[in-house]
């Protein structure tokens, strides 16, 4: 395959984009959390490459990418939960596990009678979906484990030569994947942490719960995940020596920050360029020392990746 064509997120850009997966090419594409891998989820040998071009195990379920809520019906239940969560947080940094309905590629659902859904709030990230009219199957772009990309740089530096293009929309402005919730039942239970804080959901009245037992379910439960190529220490005070040391409110003498001031929603929006820098700066084989976060806010999955960042692999 030839080097991946770098798009750009206007009309044209976006046309070549759904042309592409009309053919079942590969197409990466900005999100307000991440840049998504995104191929047509109703067409086996295109979700196919998505694990081949990531290196993604089969058992791995992925994340179905919708335009609006009508568009929903058509392949999943959605439950009266799920009606209220969508009416507060679609578009946005929210996936959904709701019972399958049909008409998709069963590579996305791993074979599973559930399907996690999202509607993206990025503008390009919807004119994409318009402008190919169909369900795209979309995991983060790049390399299975690895940093997860938020920008199209990003992209490149992993998958580059082996998708057929990029659409280049700029950072990504959350800069962590979607929380995920299975919402087939009552209750919500968290399956994932990401970008939509739990605070923000028990604010509509909900307890948010926790899953039972260790079967994967949904994208991103994988222990070993978003990893650096060295090693990753956490809830470092002080950097040891050769660590590069990422800060997070005064840290006098951090290489790089997630945020000075202590915001989490910048830590957040912060995470993935800095462990995208800090393994830059450490080299394979270096290590990586991180500050602590308060598991308040967006701190729960800043501190979720971080810990699959630093899981045994």
């Amino acid at each position: 395959m030839p080097e991946t064509r770098v798009l750009s997120p206007d009309a044209k850009g976006l046309s070549q984009a759904a042309d592409l997966l009309w053919r079942g090419a590969l197409v990466a594409f900005p999100t307000e959390t991440v840049y998504g891998l995104g191929a047509d989820a109703t067409r086996d040998d295109a979700v196919a490459r998505i694990f081949e071009a990531k290196g993604r195990p089969r058992f791995n379920p992925l994340i179905a990418h919708l335009p609006d809520l009508s568009a929903v019906a058509r392949y999943a239940v959605l439950t009266p939960l799920a009606e209220r969560l969508a009416q507060a947080f679609w578009p946005g940094p929210m996936t959904l596990v709701l019972p399958l309905r049909g008409g998709l590629s069963p590579l996305v659902t791993a074979g599973l009678d559930s399907v996690a859904i999202r509607l993206p709030a990025h503008p390009v990230a919807r004119g994409l979906l318009q402008a190919f009219g169909g369900p795209l199957a979309a995991p983060s772009a790049n390399p299975s484990g690895r940093i997860s990309p938020v920008t199209a740089r990003h992209v490149l530096d992993g998958l580059d030569g082996r998708i057929e293009a990029v659409v280049d929309g700029g950072s990504c402005a959350v800069g962590l994947e979607s929380t995920i919730l299975d919402a087939r039942g009552d209750i919500p239970v968290l399956l994932r942490a990401g970008g939509l804080a739990t605070e923000a959901i028990e604010a509509l009245g909900l307890t948010v719960d926790t899953p039972k037992g260790g079967r994967i379910t949904a994208p991103g439960q994988l222990a070993s995940h978003y990893a650096p190529r060295g090693r990753v220490r956490l809830d470092a005070e002080a950097p040891e020596p050769g660590e590069v040391w990422v800060g997070f409110g005064p840290c006098p003498g951090a290489a790089l920050t997630l945020s000075e001031t202590g915001d989490t929603t910048e830590a957040a929006a912060r995470l993935f360029h800095a462990l995208h820098e800090a393994d830059a700066l450490a080299g394979p084989g270096g290590r990586i020392a991180f500050a602590p976060v308060p598991e308040t806010g967006l701190g729960r999955a800043v501190n979720d990746r971080l810990r699959r960042a630093a899981a045994p692999r």
